[in-house]
């Protein structure tokens, strides 16, 4: 799953692809190093990110969604609003991914069980304003586990299909550091639940402060990606149905030499 985020703020590459030329420029880059999916967000879930209105988010999205879909590309919409699903599911879209798991919107799990689209519930506490203050855990893949399999019994009985839906462990979501290290580490427990299981670990702060220089200060966002590779590697090994990556090439490598390697075995 290759990140395409139309947003002035992202983490990673807010601003870089805000405008309609570039974002579809790279999209079908990301398409031809062979992304599966491209996953297009239109508001930005960083930590402490403010919150856009759905009218600024349909205006980010749908013009990226309706060039990319004249040109087949199969594509995600990364969104917890409802209505943005709706309106990118009827331009075009096969996927919603919603880092709330549905709890952003309760209107969510009707847009999906009425389209019969994949939905990816990912593990959430809150909003990106509050969610340092929700990383609290006694066990967290315990706890990480019970919680995804919440959303998962709540969307079966709004009428979304159990073969529809896809769990995220949400690495970095209301988790600390540890947090993030004890899930990947622990990602077959989360595959036990049943469901395929999309990583999204690219890039992020937990990777930054691992690879920190001698005082202390993280490695760049864009200077992760060797880091990024090597957990796209153990996700796939571990069982992960997919990985969701800001550059897609080297990890498509990186995938393609632990399938030959297997193959070999």
């Amino acid at each position: 799953m290759g990140v395409l985020n139309v947003t002035p703020d992202s983490f990673s590459d807010g601003g870089r692809y805000a405008d309609l030329d570039a974002a579809v420029r790279h999209a079908l880059q990301m398409r031809d190093e062979g992304a599966d999916v491209i996953d297009i967000g239109g508001e930005s879930t960083r930590p402490g990110a403010d919150r856009v209105d759905a009218e600024t988010e349909l205006r980010r999205v749908l013009p990226v969604i309706d060039t990319l879909a004249a040109e087949g590309v199969a594509m995600s919409i990364d969104t917890t609003r409802a209505a943005v699903a709706a309106a990118a599911i009827g331009a075009g879209v096969e996927l919603v991914n919603d880092v709330s798991g549905g709890l952003a919107d309760p209107d969510m799990a009707r847009v999906v069980a009425d389209a019969g689209c994949l939905w990816v519930l990912m593990h959430w506490r809150g909003h990106s304003r509050r969610m340092a203050d929700l990383a609290v855990y006694d066990d967290v893949v315990k706890e990480v586990c019970a919680e995804l399999m919440e959303r998962v019994d709540a969307a079966v009985a709004a009428g979304v299909a159990p073969d529809r839906l896809i769990l995220d462990p949400g690495l970095g979501f209301a988790k600390r550091p540890e947090h993030t290290w004890r899930l990947a580490a622990h990602l077959p427990d989360v595959i036990a639940l049943g469901h395929p299981v999309l990583v999204g670990s690219s890039r992020k702060s937990h990777l930054g402060r691992l690879l920190a220089d001698p005082g202390g200060n993280p490695r760049p966002t864009a200077e992760r990606e060797a880091a990024t590779i090597a957990t796209t590697v153990l996700s796939v090994a571990a069982g992960a149905w997919g990985v969701r990556v800001h550059e897609v090439r080297g990890n498509v490598d990186a995938i393609k030499v632990w399938q030959a390697t297997k193959a070999a075995g």
